[in-house]
């Protein structure tokens, strides 16, 4: 009997706290029962005993009260977001309607040859991607010309030699203009500014793929996490490989053009100092479906109107609303 007393005192305080109608419920379960049961339990198992095993009943269910209070938590709104951020956005997108900037037409998506097997696809897509490091769009587009024209896959870049490959991602004519350039300013061929990147770039290539031959039987990695771990791939990279190779939406893909307008555009609640803080701080707010579109929207706009140098606030539909505007 006095077992059954305990019981019900689980039971009806579930029902008090849930607003659920049990058989034998009701305006029954009094809180004055409740003592009563509770009173005697301690009567047949002891107090010290029967008093723990009230108090965890009740932290069990003050914890499930709890959880039934997160959802609506899950369903708030960002604690912070830009002012004007959405008619920006909208302005920006109707700057960026004719899709003809570089971004547009050479970016990583228009590099690989379409005709390929999906896994050279995607292999082709992250080596464009590697390329395009601290190069213009058209620059890399031209070297992937020219690496496909000789059959673009892992092993064919295994197979090619180091000075070979350097040629075909820096054509000699580049190397004569800055010879030159730099002859007339009395500085020897040793010291030419990028042939360090330009050996970086092609060790890192030479790595990756035999990296992507052994483990991954030639296919690139599906996660952000393998892809920053190969060789002379960086979190944008990464990123855009999962979007353009995979067809997946892994985080915000942030370059020199995205950080500086989201800096510039006060998109970040402060001032942030590179790429990748910009990334956490824009994926702190921007809602999830806008990450696929917000790289190539504004590095088309860096590209055309919000440029590092000289922007042209005056063609910009949103001279009056960016606080960097205001400021010139």
């Amino acid at each position: 009997m006095n077992a059954a007393g305990v019981r019900m005192v689980v039971t009806r305080a579930r029902s008090r706290g849930t607003g659920a109608s049990l058989q034998g419920g009701g305006e029954k379960a009094a809180p004055l029962r409740s003592g009563e049961a509770a009173a005697e339990g301690r009567k047949s198992y002891g107090p010290v005993k029967r008093q723990r095993k009230a108090r965890r009943l009740s932290v069990a269910y003050e914890a499930s009260e709890g959880e039934k209070g997160e959802g609506p938590e899950r369903l708030q709104a960002p604690s912070w977001e830009p002012q004007d951020w959405r008619l920006q956005l909208d302005n920006i997108r109707t700057m960026r309607s004719g899709k003809d900037a570089p971004v547009d037409l050479l970016g990583a998506e228009h590099c690989f040859d379409p005709s390929a097997s999906p896994k050279v696809r995607r292999y082709q897509v992250l080596l464009s991607l590697m390329l395009s490091s601290q190069t213009k769009d058209q620059v890399t587009a031209g070297a992937m010309q020219r690496l496909r024209a000789r059959g673009l896959t892992v092993d064919s870049i295994l197979q090619t030699d180091d000075s070979t490959l350097g040629a075909l991602i820096y054509p000699v004519g580049f190397w004569r203009k800055v010879s030159r350039r730099l002859s007339s300013c009395g500085v020897g061929g040793g010291g030419l500014p990028g042939q360090a990147s330009l050996a970086s770039k092609v060790k890192y290539i030479k790595q990756t793929s035999e990296i992507l031959q052994q483990r991954y039987g030639g296919d690139i990695p599906a996660s952000v996490a393998e892809l920053v771990a190969l060789p002379g791939v960086g979190p944008k990279m990464a990123h855009l490989a999962m979007a353009v190779a995979w067809g997946t939406v892994s985080g915000i893909a942030v370059d020199t053009h995205v950080h500086r307008i989201a800096n510039r555009l006060r998109w970040t609640k402060k001032a942030t100092r590179s790429p990748e803080d910009t990334r956490r701080a824009l994926e702190e707010w921007l809602p999830r479906e806008l990450w696929r579109e917000i790289n190539g929207l504004l590095v088309g706009f860096g590209q055309q109107t919000c440029l590092p140098v000289h922007p042209r606030c005056q063609a910009c539909l949103n001279r009056a609303l960016c606080p960097a505007a205001r400021g010139l």
